[in-house]
């Protein structure tokens, strides 16, 4: 059982009961892994249903989960200037920024407000570079900000 079990069983009622626009839990595995489907209403960019994995740490919520875009249901990954052709995102709170009041719910919506915001079809400028030797799970990774602004 994980130390913050209460913690995790509240943030999925939460999750449960927030009816997040473009958000749906299609799975929470033990409440440790959690499957979302995201969707961006009226975006050019983002026609499509992105799939976005949560994997709660051991040391959660001091630490931040691991999360990532995935291929699910041959779903593509989302074109962003902070998210990597394998998955990864480059996102301030699932790293430095995180602190043990940030929640499943908040990593939802700054991403579902990274994506609504974007305007560039383009993936980071080192896409190809990093995920050639990218770890499989993002928290290994000391992420490079190239653009704050975006």
């Amino acid at each position: 059982m994980h130390p913050y079990q209460k913690r995790l069983a509240k943030e999925y009622q939460s999750i449960s009961k927030a009816n997040l626009p473009g958000v749906e839990l299609i799975s929470a595995d033990e409440l440790r892994s959690f499957l979302f489907k995201i969707h961006i209403d009226n975006h050019a960019l983002y026609p499509d249903d992105y799939y976005l994995q949560v994997t709660i740490t051991d040391q959660y919520p001091v630490d931040s989960p691991s999360v990532m875009f995935i291929n699910y249901t041959s779903s593509p990954i989302p074109l962003h200037p902070h998210i990597y052709s394998n998955g990864h995102i480059c996102l301030n709170l699932l790293g430095e920024d995180w602190t043990p009041a940030c929640s499943i719910e908040s990593i939802l919506l700054s991403i579902q407000s990274m994506l609504h915001s974007n305007t560039l079809s383009e993936r980071p400028p080192d896409d190809a570079q990093y995920t050639k030797s990218a770890p499989k799970d993002p928290k290994r990774t000391n992420f490079v900000y190239h653009d704050d602004n975006v």
